[in-house]
């Protein structure tokens, strides 16, 4: 059975960003590229830089369902094709007087359909998004190559060839943490997604806080990239955690004076956590604020 490829021959499901997630022109051209090859997206990032938010907000626009495979380090690629469940079918054996054995003979009714599967028979187009794949073990990748690239896999309890009715929209999220093979990237349409400058992240702040004060917003984005630029950061600050902190700051009505210092230096913000996540970032901080003090 041949692949419906009308999908990616359609003008019309070109992304061309979203009212709710800021995309830069690269990042576009990025996702169109995907498209037309018919590859995988691969993007990687900053933890928190909205890798899968992007995926969430194109098949919303596109309309289009969005099948979600968290990736752990404990994840196997069989899990996402499908898993036969022996042990169930052990049991109900066992029990087969109850009901004749008939849902023991069936061996469908012990195959667990992993989101590949589902992605692969569903009757309209599909988004699909194996998020974070560097968590899992370095061999993950390779064992989805074949499948990715030809669209299909066998499943041999039910005998079955599983072969994709549409060919699925496929986002890959990695965070940088762990190498991937080189034969895994050469079937990918890779974008890096950089870590958003000023102007950019104003916008972002923007569709989240529309109606946020610019004043606050001005005193806070300084006090954001203060610490990013600090250096000898463990763990710098991301976007979303930028956002969390602008979310606390309104809930609990921080005064402008409380992001501010007479003289323009760094100072120990408010709710500090939403920022620095571990004691080292947090020691260090205080180092400096306190050296610039008594340079005063």
């Amino acid at each position: 059975m041949k692949i419906k490829e009308a999908f990616y021959r359609d003008k019309q499901m070109k992304f061309q960003g979203s009212d709710n997630y800021v995309t830069t022109p690269d990042l576009k051209l990025a996702v169109n590229a995907a498209i037309t090859l018919k590859r995988p997206l691969l993007v990687k990032g900053e933890p928190g830089t909205g890798k899968t938010m992007l995926a969430e907000e194109l098949a919303k626009t596109l309309g289009i369902p969005l099948l979600q495979w968290h990736i752990k380090s404990t994840t196997k690629a069989q899990q996402g094709l499908y898993e036969y469940d022996a042990v169930s079918r052990l049991r109900d054996s066992q029990m087969a007087d109850l009901d004749g054995g008939e849902r023991v003979k069936n061996i469908d009714n012990y195959i667990i359909k992993g989101v590949l599967w589902q992605a692969f028979t569903a009757e309209e187009p599909v988004a699909l998004l194996i998020d974070e794949i560097d968590k899992a073990d370095i061999e993950f990748p390779n064992d989805l190559l074949r499948e990715l690239d030809r669209m299909e896999f066998y499943c041999y309890e039910t005998r079955q060839l599983i072969k994709a009715k549409n060919r699925p929209l496929v986002f890959i999220t990695s965070n940088n943490e762990k190498e991937l093979p080189d034969a895994f990237l050469r079937r990918c349409f890779f974008h890096y997604i950089k870590f958003p400058d000023a102007d950019t992240m104003r916008q972002i702040v923007a569709v989240h806080f529309p109606t946020l004060k610019q004043d606050l917003l001005q005193a806070a984005m300084k006090t954001f990239f203060d610490i990013r630029n600090l250096p000898g950061l463990k763990k710098k600050p991301s976007t979303s955690e930028l956002l969390d902190w602008l979310k606390l700051l309104v809930a609990e009505d921080i005064p402008l004076e409380a992001l501010q210092t007479q003289d323009d230096k760094v100072a120990i913000p408010p709710l500090v956590g939403a920022l620095l996540k571990n004691e080292q970032d947090v020691t260090l901080f205080e180092k400096l604020v306190f050296m610039q003090s008594r340079n005063r």
